[in-house]
Protein backbone atom coordinates (compact mmCIF):
# COMPACT_ATOMS: atom_id res chain seq x y z
CA UNK A 1 0.00 0.00 0.00
CA UNK A 2 1.73 2.89 -1.01
CA UNK A 3 1.69 6.70 0.50
CA UNK A 4 -2.07 7.45 -1.41
CA UNK A 5 -3.87 4.93 0.28
CA UNK A 6 -2.61 4.96 3.27
CA UNK A 7 -3.72 8.35 3.57
CA UNK A 8 -6.61 7.85 2.87
CA UNK A 9 -7.02 5.07 5.15
CA UNK A 10 -5.66 7.27 8.43
CA UNK A 11 -8.04 9.96 7.01
CA UNK A 12 -11.41 7.17 7.41
CA UNK A 13 -9.81 5.68 10.28
CA UNK A 14 -10.16 9.04 12.02
CA UNK A 15 -13.59 10.07 10.56
CA UNK A 16 -12.25 13.24 8.98
CA UNK A 17 -12.83 14.36 5.91
CA UNK A 18 -10.68 15.67 3.05
CA UNK A 19 -11.77 19.26 3.69
CA UNK A 20 -10.92 18.79 7.77
CA UNK A 21 -7.49 17.51 7.04
CA UNK A 22 -6.65 20.12 4.46
CA UNK A 23 -7.66 22.73 6.71
CA UNK A 24 -5.70 21.13 9.45
CA UNK A 25 -2.66 21.39 7.05
CA UNK A 26 -3.31 24.85 5.98
CA UNK A 27 -3.67 23.54 2.31
CA UNK A 28 -6.92 23.73 0.01
CA UNK A 29 -9.11 20.57 -0.67
CA UNK A 30 -8.06 20.27 -4.07
CA UNK A 31 -4.75 19.98 -2.96
CA UNK A 32 -5.15 17.87 -0.67
CA UNK A 33 -7.50 15.39 -3.09
CA UNK A 34 -4.47 15.42 -5.44
CA UNK A 35 -2.60 13.45 -2.66
CA UNK A 36 -5.13 11.03 -2.05
CA UNK A 37 -5.19 10.09 -5.69
CA UNK A 38 -1.62 10.02 -6.11
CA UNK A 39 -1.52 12.89 -8.66
CA UNK A 40 1.21 14.68 -6.23
CA UNK A 41 2.99 14.71 -3.13
CA UNK A 42 3.35 17.01 -0.41
CA UNK A 43 6.36 18.77 0.21
CA UNK A 44 8.88 17.53 3.16
CA UNK A 45 7.18 20.25 5.78
CA UNK A 46 3.98 19.20 5.15
CA UNK A 47 4.43 15.24 5.32
CA UNK A 48 6.11 15.85 8.84
CA UNK A 49 2.64 17.69 9.65
CA UNK A 50 0.45 14.95 8.18
CA UNK A 51 2.26 12.06 10.32
CA UNK A 52 2.14 14.00 13.53
CA UNK A 53 -1.54 14.26 12.82
CA UNK A 54 -2.28 10.69 12.45
CA UNK A 55 0.33 10.34 14.56
CA UNK A 56 2.67 7.58 12.20
CA UNK A 57 6.00 7.66 10.70
CA UNK A 58 6.46 8.97 7.71
CA UNK A 59 8.06 5.94 6.61
CA UNK A 60 4.78 4.12 7.49
CA UNK A 61 3.04 6.93 5.30
CA UNK A 62 5.76 6.74 2.22
CA UNK A 63 5.04 2.63 2.61
CA UNK A 64 8.59 2.01 3.55
CA UNK A 65 7.06 0.53 7.29
CA UNK A 66 4.31 -1.72 7.81
CA UNK A 67 4.31 -0.10 11.22
CA UNK A 68 2.77 2.79 12.26
CA UNK A 69 5.12 3.87 15.08
CA UNK A 70 8.88 3.43 15.77
CA UNK A 71 7.60 1.87 19.32
CA UNK A 72 5.37 -0.80 16.89
CA UNK A 73 8.41 -1.66 15.10
CA UNK A 74 10.84 -2.08 18.46
CA UNK A 75 7.90 -4.03 20.18
CA UNK A 76 7.39 -6.22 17.10
CA UNK A 77 11.82 -6.71 17.13
CA UNK A 78 11.03 -8.16 20.90
CA UNK A 79 8.44 -9.91 19.92
CA UNK A 80 9.94 -11.80 17.28
CA UNK A 81 12.94 -12.17 19.54
CA UNK A 82 10.93 -13.62 21.93
CA UNK A 83 9.34 -16.34 19.42
CA UNK A 84 12.37 -17.06 18.01
CA UNK A 85 14.09 -18.29 21.13
CA UNK A 86 11.31 -20.46 22.51
CA UNK A 87 10.44 -22.54 19.53
CA UNK A 88 11.12 -25.62 21.42
CA UNK A 89 9.91 -24.77 24.63
CA UNK A 90 6.52 -26.71 25.75
CA UNK A 91 4.10 -24.26 27.15
CA UNK A 92 4.58 -23.75 30.57
CA UNK A 93 8.72 -23.78 29.75
CA UNK A 94 7.44 -20.55 27.58
CA UNK A 95 5.08 -19.46 30.32
CA UNK A 96 8.50 -19.33 32.44
CA UNK A 97 9.99 -17.90 30.02
CA UNK A 98 8.04 -15.09 29.35
CA UNK A 99 7.76 -14.23 33.73
CA UNK A 100 11.52 -13.71 33.51
CA UNK A 101 11.81 -11.44 30.44
CA UNK A 102 8.72 -9.55 31.99
CA UNK A 103 10.64 -9.00 35.43
CA UNK A 104 13.97 -8.88 33.61
CA UNK A 105 12.45 -5.84 31.69
CA UNK A 106 10.77 -3.98 34.97
CA UNK A 107 14.29 -4.34 36.52
CA UNK A 108 16.21 -2.84 33.80
CA UNK A 109 13.63 -0.06 33.63
CA UNK A 110 13.79 0.98 37.50
CA UNK A 111 18.23 0.89 36.49
CA UNK A 112 17.36 2.94 33.40
CA UNK A 113 15.16 5.68 35.93
CA UNK A 114 18.17 5.43 38.30
CA UNK A 115 20.88 6.50 36.05
CA UNK A 116 18.43 9.62 34.71
CA UNK A 117 18.87 11.47 38.54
Amino acid sequence: MGFPERLKALRLEANLTQKDVADTLGISRPAYTYWEKGEKVPTPDKLLAVAKLFNVSTDYLLGNSDYKTLEDEQLSDVEMLFRATSLEMTEEERAVFKQELVEFMKERQKLFGEDKK
